[in-house]
């Protein structure tokens, strides 16, 4: 098998994987991940051949999700027949945008040297959620489901009712509001299926769905339910049966925001069994089946934007497509969505490898903004003074080294730690040191480590928050 995957990688590579060939490699070691771009969208369904309380089973992807491009990402994170295409650290690119300035983005040729970024003089007026919190569960989730998502529902449910030539269900708000707490309280009371919550066993029966809800009726508003009018399609997006709603929810969410200066962008896993294109499958995750969504949020975890991840949105910017690749796209237009609702403010940014780029980061400093990121290889400019990762790999764990590009205010650290890692920031630099105890497998006990920059402590620090 593993022969077969590296006949694939060496063949296959220049055009990338459809879904079905990169499963004919599902069983290598070597693969950690695999992600397919969705298919286009249906106007009727977006059904698979799966049970919608059954799911998770690869045999039933369609034929759709079976063509549909996909990317392969190995257990060091290099990512085969996926789009990685960034600027070049010395590019120079110049593209119109809707106003009539034109976007520069200039990369400065890297002066390298030795030294060290100081912390930026922060300014930042950070708010408050001190009015919030003599807020009830309930009456909290209630800022977010409000009366205008609630009515979008009733509208949506009944336009689709007849839609199918059936009697309107007359839904009326008392019912839908019990509808949705009956799903919030499957999310963490799970049953084999939905009927079960009304099943005569006492070891299924729930007596609170039991008393607030006939099951008839839960299973004729779930056979209705809808979110936008099926007489008007929108086939260039693949999620416009969702649109409406998720507009709605991420008005609030940006409303509500209070702003803090860190945020954190990644990608997150909505685990979805049921049908709908949308639905991505990544092999050797607990969450291996559902949306793959792009967060922005807080350090307490508050999401500030989202935007579900569909190959290709019909709202993308191919500006900043061209500039900083596509996954990293989607942040710019989060950060111009919140500067347009809560004005300009200093954030500092952090991501992974999957986003960091030199030209991002650039573009985050000459826009006011701070970035920190672990970065790859093959973003690191060429001529970076830094030793190589086979080389500095040998040397013991926690030996650092660092390289500050003076032109463009970004430095490059890397550190020995399990593996290789490098960073680049515009804001962190390798002072003061810390200490860290890490377990030594040859010695069998623990040591102390200096921990290279206060970067890598608050990349760790966001990676068990986010």
């Amino acid at each position: 098998m593993l022969s077969k995957y590296m006949f694939y990688s060496s063949v296959t590579i220049r055009r990338g994987f459809t879904l079905e060939e990169a499963l004919q490699m599902v069983f290598s070691d070597d693969i950690d991940e695999i992600y397919i771009e969705p298919p286009d969208a249906a106007i009727l369904t977006d059904e698979d051949s799966g049970e919608e309380d059954g799911g998770g089973v690869i045999d039933n992807l369609s034929g759709a999700q079976l063509r549909a491009p996909a990317e392969v990402i190995l257990h060091n994170n290099e990512r085969i027949g996926g789009d990685d295409q960034l600027l070049n650290a010395e590019d120079k690119i110049v593209v119109q945008n809707n106003s009539s300035q034109p976007l520069l983005v200039q990369l400065e040729k890297p002066n390298w040297c030795q030294g060290d970024l100081q912390p930026p003089n922060s300014n930042f007026q950070a708010g408050t959620y001190v009015q919030y919190k003599h807020l009830t569960p309930t009456q909290f989730f209630e800022k977010f489901i409000d009366d205008d998502v609630i009515q979008l529902l009733l509208e949506e449910t009944s336009k689709y009712a007849l839609f199918r030539n059936c009697a309107d269900p007359k839904v009326s708000k008392e019912e839908m509001r019990c509808f949705i707490g009956i799903l919030v309280l499957s999310g963490y009371n799970e049953l084999p299926s939905k009927r079960h919550y009304w099943d005569i066993d006492s070891d299924m029966r729930n007596e609170l769905v039991y008393k607030s809800m006939r099951r008839a009726r839960f299973l004729q508003i779930s056979k209705f339910l809808h979110f936008a009018d099926n007489n008007k399609p929108d086939l260039t997006d693949k999620i416009w049966k969702l649109r409406p709603i998720m507009d709605k929810v991420k008005q609030t969410f940006l409303h509500y925001f209070e702003p803090e200066e860190n945020l954190c962008y990644d990608e997150s896993m909505v685990k979805y069994f049921g049908r709908h294109s949308c639905k991505q499958f990544i092999r050797g995750k607990p969450v291996r089946f559902g949306y793959k969504i792009w967060c922005l949020n807080t350090p307490s975890g508050y999401l500030t934007n989202f935007e579900m991840y569909q190959g290709n949105n019909p709202r993308r910017s191919p500006v900043y497509e061209k500039l900083f690749g596509k996954a990293s796209a989607q942040l710019v237009t989060m950060l111009d969505e919140l500067k347009a609702l809560k004005g300009t403010q200093p954030y500092k940014l952090y991501f992974d490898n999957l986003f960091t780029g030199m030209t991002l980061l650039k573009y985050l400093r000459d826009n006011n903004y701070e970035g920190t990121g672990t970065i790859r290889e093959n973003r690191v400019p060429k001529g970076c003074p830094l030793t190589n990762k086979k080389a500095i790999g040998k040397r013991p764990r926690g030996t650092y080294e660092s390289t500050l590009d003076k032109a463009n205010g970004i430095i490059l650290v890397r550190w020995v730690d399990n593996g290789v890692v490098t960073t680049a920031s515009t804001c962190f630099g390798t002072q003061p040191l810390n200490q860290v105890k890490r377990y030594s497998q040859s010695e069998k006990k623990l040591f102390m480590y200096h921990d290279h920059i206060s970067s890598a402590n608050t990349i760790r620090q966001w990676g068990a928050q986010t």
